[in-house]
């Protein structure tokens, strides 16, 4: 698969993943299209979950960003709110890790790439978290806003290199 096909692999893949996950598990997520934008472009958010991308000729991070409101929504909804939303609670960032796993296995059995593994999300909690990659030598950025109802949102970031 030629560097361009797979890049559009994995980032339509990350973002229908986000998607049907976030619908399986009780969300009202749409995708912003007329805000997606190539580098990187997030704001109020409050954590993050990072997950290494590698594989044979690709390699990058995902991160699934979220801003106050869009934590509380995805902790009330995965937990059928039996679960307090407080940041850098073991219980309530524990949802955010499953609710990452569940989205990094989901995009790479759409991609059907077959060459491409995901590591274990690193979760990182903040105010203003900004995610900083270096766009050089090939490696390139995608900003993707979802917002969740009935308030929040989430931001994946997606940074590939794609020899």
């Amino acid at each position: 698969m030629a560097g361009n096909d797979k890049l559009v692999a994995l980032v339509n893949s990350f973002a229908s993943a986000v998607l049907s996950v976030g619908r399986e598990v009780g969300l009202n997520i749409t995708l912003n299209k007329s805000k997606v934008s190539q580098g990187i472009k997030v704001a109020n958010v409050c954590t993050t979950a990072l997950i290494g991308v590698v594989g044979v000729g690709s390699r990058g991070t995902v991160n699934i960003m979220l801003d106050k409101p869009g934590f509380e929504n995805i902790i009330g909804a995965m937990s059928g709110g039996m679960i307090a939303p407080v940041l850098g609670d073991d219980v309530s960032m524990s949802v955010i890790g499953e609710l990452s796993n569940m989205i990094g296995g989901r995009a790479l059995v759409q991609s059907a790439l077959g060459t491409v593994d995901v590591t274990p999300p690193q979760l990182i909690i903040g105010e203003n978290i900004k995610n900083v990659t270096q766009e050089d030598n090939g490696m390139r950025s995608f900003t993707l806003p979802f917002e969740l109802q009935p308030a929040g949102g989430l931001f994946l970031v997606l940074s590939f290199k794609i020899d």
